[in-house]
């Protein structure tokens, strides 16, 4: 499988790529310098537009619009980048939480995790935005939330802890937007990169960016490593599956906290990577608010 740069950026974070079906774009964000970045796939314009707050994930909408889970609330964005009105207030159970990996089910529902940016402490927990604008946490004692993802089939949906160096699994009821029966399903302690964003292909395995790892990994949906891509930057933070067809993952990194000598080793760091890796995946879910 061969890695290209599909978008040369220099991201300090660059995180949340989605692929809009209906456009043909590909939507990411650099959470640190915060700005929307747009990549058209067909004229292969990029262009970027300054966001206001730290920004975590973003998601899109049913009406064209995108969502934005920044520092103090979610907001609509444009489809080009211009802030909206505020869809939820930042619900700080600890006054150093902001929000980070965020993803909608097939059922319009947007799931978003929330991190303490100023310690690695678990004070993050996820929560579930609905259609109705209701938020409702689902899981607590988190460190670093990542790596939402949901099964082909509705039924199981993916969370790492960053920080803890694990991705579990939940059964996942779609009609309530009820999770159960969370159990480990892959363990990366001992290993050099950590869990952080996710993808689910069509045939339901989850490619995983291994933060610090400097590598995308398949899992197949009984945890087990059937494919490794290695990047020419150390710090992946997470894939999304775009293309006319669905059959290119892209791929978002970083380049926060490198070192000189780091940098210049990988001056490809921060970069929007584009791999054929084989296999198809799915639409992403759409915000139903």
């Amino acid at each position: 499988m061969k890695v290209e740069v599909a978008v040369s950026t220099a991201s300090t974070l660059g995180e949340s790529p989605v692929w809009c079906d209906r456009t043909r774009r590909l939507y990411w964000i650099d959470c640190r310098e915060p700005a929307l970045h747009i990549h058209d796939a067909v004229t292969r314009d990029h262009r970027s537009h300054p966001l206001p707050e730290t920004t975590g994930s973003i998601c899109l909408c049913e009406d064209g619009s995108l969502l934005a889970a920044m520092t103090t609330g979610v907001f609509r964005l444009s489809a080009d980048g211009a802030v909206g009105e505020r869809i939820a207030t930042a619900v700080p159970n600890h006054a150093d939480n902001r929000f980070n990996d965020g993803r909608c089910d097939r059922a319009g529902r947007f799931f978003v995790g929330t991190m303490n940016d100023r310690q690695r402490i678990p004070t993050g927990v996820l929560w579930r935005l609905g259609p109705q604008r209701d938020f409702t946490a689902l899981v607590d004692d988190l460190i670093v939330p990542n790596s939402l993802a949901f099964s082909p089939d509705n039924r199981r949906m993916y969370l790492s802890d960053t920080h803890r160096h694990v991705i579990h699994a939940f059964d996942y009821d779609i009609d309530a937007g009820a999770l159960s029966n969370r159990r480990l399903f892959a363990d990366l302690n001992g290993a050099a990169g950590r869990p952080d964003g996710s993808a689910i292909d069509s045939e339901g395995c989850l490619w995983n960016a291994e933060y610090a790892g400097g590598r995308v990994v398949r899992y197949t949906p009984d945890g087990r490593v059937d494919r490794v891509i290695e990047l020419p930057t150390s710090q992946p933070t997470c894939c999304a599956f775009g293309g006319v067809d669905l059959d290119e993952l892209y791929i978002t990194s970083a380049r926060q906290r490198l070192a000189d000598e780091q940098l210049a080793a990988q001056p490809l760091a921060g970069a929007l990577f584009v791999v054929r890796p084989g296999v198809s995946g799915l639409a992403e879910g759409r915000f139903g608010g």
